[in-house]
C-alpha cells in the first residue's frame, strides 16, 4: 500500500485522442488517489492549462479500506471559452471555492410525474407515460415537443403455413418510473424505465435511458438499454427506434434536411429545392438556400420563379438507411401515394443529421451507427407545422430481426451425447439453453439545438464529437502510482521500444484490422472478436460451435484494457469499450432463468448451454467504470453481487456429474476456486469498494481463509459455500483438482488486490503456492503436494503468476524463469508465431496463414502475459523475441 504524503500534487489530465475537441459540452471522468489522501468528503478544484479555476461538480467512485476516497468522478461542463489542451486537478480546502460551486443552482428537480430540466442552454420535462420528454425549449424556442420509443413486431397470423399472414404490430414505449439519478450545479442524469405496451396486453424490451445534460449546454445524450424478451413464436422484431416530434415554421424551401455521410461529407437539401431548376431565382435566393438560411423575400426573386413556385415538388419524407456495414441509401419521397426517389448512396454513413428552418433546428445522432447496421434514420411530415425524426435503431426497412438457434440438433438429448458433441464442434450444446431471451443492448445518442442552421463543419464537429467523445483521463502514471487496480500492468516506459513493446502493439493492430477485413459489425456482433482462424478455409471459424464469437474466452477484454493502461492508445480504448458494451449487454442475460450468468463461446453469442460467471465477471470491466464513471456499467456489476445465486439452479459442472449440495441446497452452492469464485469475489470486492459495506468485506474475508484453510489450499479445486457468508466448508476428500481454466478470467487480478486490501497470511501463502507450484517443476509439485500435477495447460499464460509471486516475495530467481516460461510459449504463442505478425500486413489472410493455430486465446493471453511480466519483472526480461 501507498502511505498517505503529507501534501496532494495536481494530477494532470489529458484528452484521450491528445487534441483538443472542436465540438464539446461536457465529460466525466474517473481520478485515482493513494490511500489516506483524500478524505471521503474531500472537495476537488479544476485548474486549466493557463492556471484558471474551472468549475467542475464532483462524487466518490470507490473507497480504501480506511474509508478515504479510492477512486473519484468529476464532471466538467464546456467553458464558454475555447476548450483546454490539458487540466489539472487537486483537492482543495478552500472555502470560497465550495461556496461558489454549492451556490450554483441545480440543473434538474423532481416534480409531481418526473424531472424538470433547467441548464441554461436548454429546458426539458422527463415524465411518465408514453409521451416521456416535451417541451424542449432552447434559447427560447421549441425544438422538440414530445419523444416517444416505438417497436415494431411482426406476428404471424393463421394456423398453418397454407393459410399464414403476416402483420406488424406498433407498440409504443411506456415509462413507468422516472428517476433523478444525480443534479449538481454542473451535470444532471436522469434515468427512466419502462417497457413496450401493445394493444394486446403484452409488454415487451423492457428499457432504461438515462439522460444527461451539462450546464449551459443546448444538448442532451441518451444511453438507451433494452433487453429482449420477445419469444421467437411470439414474434419478430422489425423495427426498434426513438421518434421526437419536431416544430417546423416557414415556407418549404426554408426547411432543411442534412445527413452526415462518410469521410466528412453531409447530404444538404431543402424540402423544396430552388437549384436546378428551368428558371434560375437568382444568386442570392440559391446560395442562402445552399447555406441553409432563409431565403431573401419572394418579392426579390425572378417573376418566372414567383409565379410557378406552387408547381415546384415538395418532398415530406427522407429516409437514411444502412441496411449492412459496406452500403447506405439515402431516399425520399413527396408523399406515402407517391414512390420513393433515391437520392444518394455511399459506404458508410455517419447517423448524424439535422433537420430544423430558418430559425434554427435539431441534430441528432447515433454512435456506432454502421457498426451497428441494421439502422435507420427516418425525417417525415416535414410539410405540416410537427416533423417526425426516428432514430431506428433496429431499422424497419432491413432484415428482421432473427435470433432463434442456428441449430437445433436431435441427436443431443442426454448430457453424455453432447459431451461427445463438444468434443467434435467445442461447442456446448443442451435443449432450451440456446435462447437470446434476457440478453441485452446499450445504445447512445445525442442531439443538439441550434438557433441557425449548422455548417456543414459545425455539423460534422457535432457527429465526431459522439462517434468519439472527448473525455479527459489521469496521467496513467498516476494510476499505477496510486495502486488503485490490479498488479499486472504498469505504463510503458517512456523512450523504450524493445521487441516485446513492439509485438504487443503489432497483437492489438493484428485485431483491430481483422475487425474491419471481416467486417464483425452488427447489433448483435459489434465489440466482439473472433476466437480461432481456419488456415484451410482462409477465414475465421465463424460456424463451427465454440471457435466463432469468442465471448470474452480467456479474459480477451482484460487484455484490452490493460493494453490501454500500459500505452494509452486511444484506438485500443475504443476497442476495449465496444467490447464492453458487448460482453456486458450481448453475452449475458439480463432477465429469465440464467440471469445474470453470462453465456460461452459459440456461433450466436447466446447459443452455448454453459452459462457462466466467468464471462459476467466485473474483473473484465472494472478499469472502464472507474475510468468513466458509466452508470449503466455500474448497474451491470451491482447485478454481479447476487450472481452465485444462480447456480442453485444452473450448475457449471452437471453434464461431468456435479450436482446442487444435498445438505440445505438453498443456502448453498459448488464453487470452483478459480472461474467461479474469481468473479463471486470481484463483485464483492468492486461492491465493498463502491459502498464501502462491511458485509462484502467480511464475506471476502471468510471465502479468502476458508479456501486457504482447505487441506491443499487453491490446489483443492472446489468447495460447497454458504451463500450468506462467504464460508467455504471443509474438505475432507484430500483431492488435489487444477484447472487451466482457474487463473485466466480474472482471478489473478482479483487475488492481486485482495492480497493488498484484506491482509491474510493464510490466503497470501496459498495463492503464492498456487503462482509457484503451477508451472514448477514436477520433484517441486510432489514435494509440496504429495504428487505430481501431470500435464497442464496454457503454461504461457500462468508464466504471469510465477512473476507475481516473485515480485511480491522480491525473488530474482522467480521473476527470472517466470520469462523464461512465457517464451517458450508452451499452449500460448512461441516467439516465432508472434513476429509472423509482424512480418506481414495484418489485413490479408496470408498473416494467420502462417500461424494456423492462431487464436483469440493464445493473442490475449500473450499479451496479459508480456504486459504482466513488464510490470513485475522488468529487470529480468530476457528479451529474445
Amino acid at each position: 500500500m501507498v502511505e498517505a504524503k503529507a501534501s496532494t500534487p495536481r494530477i494532470r489530465l489529458r484528452w484521450l485522442e491528445q487534441h483538443t475537441p472542436t465540438f464539446f459540452s461536457g465529460t466525466t471522468w474517473g481520478v485515482a488517489w493513494p490511500q489516506g489522501q483524500i478524505k471521503a468528503n474531500q472537495n476537488f478544484e479544476l485548474h486549466s492549462a493557463s492556471g484558471h479555476p474551472v468549475p467542475i461538480q464532483s462524487w466518490p467512485q470507490a473507497y480504501w479500506p480506511d474509508g478515504s476516497i479510492k477512486w473519484s468522478a468529476h464532471a466538467l461542463a464546456a467553458p464558454a471559452e475555447a476548450t483546454d489542451e490539458h487540466y489539472e486537478i487537486a483537492p482543495t480546502t478552500a472555502i470560497s471555492h465550495s461556496a461558489k460551486i454549492s451556490a450554483i443552482p441545480p440543473l434538474a428537480t423532481t416534480t409531481d410525474n418526473g424531472v424538470s430540466v433547467q441548464t441554461g442552454g436548454l429546458s426539458c420535462r422527463i415524465n411518465t407515460g408514453e409521451v416521456f420528454l416535451t417541451q424542449v425549449v432552447s434559447r427560447g424556442a421549441e425544438r422538440i415537443t414530445q419523444g416517444r420509443l416505438l417497436l415494431k413486431i411482426e406476428h404471424s397470423i393463421g394456423q398453418s403455413d397454407s393459410d399464414e399472414t403476416i402483420q406488424t404490430h406498433l407498440y409504443k414505449g411506456h415509462v413507468s418510473e422516472v428517476l433523478l439519478e444525480q443534479s449538481g450545479p454542473i451535470r444532471a442524469v436522469v434515468k427512466v424505465s419502462g417497457a413496450h405496451h401493445g394493444q394486446n396486453g403484452a409488454d415487451y424490451l423492457p428499457f432504461v435511458l438515462r439522460f444527461y445534460f451539462y450546464k449551459n449546454q443546448p444538448t442532451f445524450r441518451v444511453v438507451h438499454t433494452l433487453v429482449h424478451n420477445v419469444p421467437p413464436e411470439q414474434g419478430t422484431i422489425r423495427g426498434i427506434g426513438l421518434e421526437l416530434s419536431i416544430p417546423l415554421n416557414g415556407h418549404f424551401y426554408d426547411r432543411h434536411i442534412r445527413f452526415v455521410t462518410a469521410q466528412g461529407g453531409v447530404f444538404s437539401e431543402s424540402i423544396q429545392g430552388l437549384t436546378g431548376l428551368r428558371r434560375d431565382p437568382g444568386e442570392t435566393i440559391r446560395q442562402a438556400q445552399l447555406a441553409g438560411s432563409s431565403a431573401p423575400p419572394q418579392s426579390t426573386w425572378s417573376k418566372a420563379v414567383q409565379d410557378t413556385l406552387a408547381f415546384i415538388p415538395v418532398y415530406s419524407q427522407y429516409s437514411l438507411l444502412q441496411a449492412q456495414s459496406e452500403g447506405y441509401s439515402i431516399s425520399k419521397r413527396i408523399d406515402a401515394n407517391n414512390s420513393w426517389v433515391h437520392a444518394q448512396s455511399g459506404h458508410r454513413a455517419s447517423g448524424s443529421g439535422f433537420i430544423g428552418d430558418g430559425s434554427g433546428g435539431v441534430a441528432f445522432g447515433i454512435r456506432n451507427f454502421w457498426q451497428s447496421f441494421p439502422a435507420q434514420i427516418d425525417i417525415t411530415h416535414t410539410q405540416t407545422d410537427l416533423a417526425h425524426t426516428t432514430l431506428w435503431l433496429w431499422a424497419p426497412d432491413g432484415p428482421p430481426m432473427d435470433v432463434r438457434p442456428y441449430h437445433t440438433p436431435t441427436n443431443e438429448q442426454t448430457f453424455q451425447d453432447q459431451r461427445k458433441a463438444l468434443d467434435i464442434t467445442y461447442e456446448d450444446y443442451e435443449p432450451g439453453f440456446s435462447s437470446a431471451y434476457g440478453v441485452g443492448r446499450t445504445s447512445e445518442l445525442e442531439f443538439a439545438f441550434y438557433e441557425a442552421t449548422p455548417s456543414n463543419t459545425q455539423l460534422v464537429a457535432f457527429d465526431q464529437c459522439l462517434q468519439t467523445p472527448p473525455r479527459l483521463l489521469p496521467e496513467l502514471d498516476t494510476i499505477f502510482r496510486a495502486q488503485a487496480l490490479h498488479a499486472f500492468w504498469s505504463p510503458a516506459p517512456e523512450h523504450t521500444q524493445n521487441t516485446t513493446e513492439t509485438t504487443l502493439g503489432t497483437l492489438f493492430d493484428f485485431y483491430k484490422k481483422q475487425v474491419e477485413q471481416r467486417k464483425w459489425y452488427g447489433f448483435w456482433d459489434y465489440g466482439d472478436i473472433m476466437h480461432t482462424y481456419d488456415a484451410d478455409m482462409h477465414t475465421w471459424r465463424y460456424d463451427v460451435g465454440g471457435y466463432a464469437w469468442d465471448n470474452g474466452e480467456l479474459s480477451s477484454l482484460i487484455w484490452l484494457w490493460n493494453a490501454f493502461l500500459h500505452s494509452g492508445r486511444p484506438d485500443i480504448f475504443h476497442m476495449a469499450e465496444a467490447m464492453t458494451r458487448h460482453m456486458t449487454e450481448v453475452d449475458v442475460y439480463h432477465l429469465g432463468p440464467f440471469a445474470p450468468l453470462g453465456s460461452r463461446h459459440n456461433v450466436q453469442h447466446w447459443g452455448d448451454s454453459a452459462k457462466q460467471l466467468r464471462i459476467a465477471s466485473v474483473a473484465n470491466v472494472k478499469t472502464y467504470l472507474f475510468l468513466t464513471a458509466d452508470e449503466r456499467t455500474g448497474d451491470l456489476m451491482r447485478a454481479q453481487v447476487k450472481a452465485a445465486n444462480r447456480l442453485r439452479q444452473i450448475v457449471p459442472g452437471r453434464k461431468i456429474g456435479d450436482h446442487a449440495p444435498q445438505q440445505n441446497p438453498e443456502q448453498h452452492i459448488t464453487v470452483t476456486f478459480g472461474t467461479d469464485w474469481g468473479a463471486i469475489a470481484a463483485a464483492w470486492l468492486l461492491e465493498w469498494e463502491r459502498t464501502g459495506n462491511t458485509m462484502m468485506r467480511d464475506r471476502l474475508m471468510l471465502s479468502m481463509e476458508s479456501i486457504a484453510a482447505q487441506p491443499h489450499g487453491f490446489f483443492t479445486g472446489s468447495g460447497i459455500m454458504d451463500l450468506q457468508n462467504g464460508l467455504f466448508k471443509p474438505d475432507t476428500t484430500g483431492r488435489i483438482s487444477v484447472s487451466h481454466l482457474s487463473a485466466v478470467f480474472g482471478l489473478p487480478e482479483t487475488c492481486s488486490e485482495l492480497i493488498a486490501l484484506l491482509p491474510s497470511p493464510s490466503f497470501k501463502k496459498a495463492w503464492l503456492d498456487y503462482c509457484i507450484l503451477y508451472n514448477a517443476p514436477p520433484q517441486a509439485q510432489k514435494a509440496a503436494l504429495g504428487r505430481e500435477l501431470g500435464h497442464l495447460n496454457l503454461g504461457q499464460a500462468h508464466a504471469r503468476l510465477l512473476a507475481y509471486a516473485g515480485a511480491l516475495l522480491n525473488n530474482h530467481e522467480m521473476r527470472r524463469k517466470a520469462w523464461l516460461i512465457f517464451q517458450k510459449g508452451a499452449a500460448g504463442m512461441i516467439p516465432k508465431e508472434a513476429q509472423i505478425l509482424t512480418i506481414y500486413p495484418p489485413n490479408v489472410a496470408e498473416t494467420v496463414d502462417e500461424a494456423p493455430g492462431l487464436s483469440t486465446n493464445a493473442v490475449a493471453q500473450w499479451g496479459l502475459g508480456a504486459i504482466g511480466l513488464l510490470a513485475l519483472a522488468p529487470n529480468e526480461q530476457v528479451d529474445s523475441l
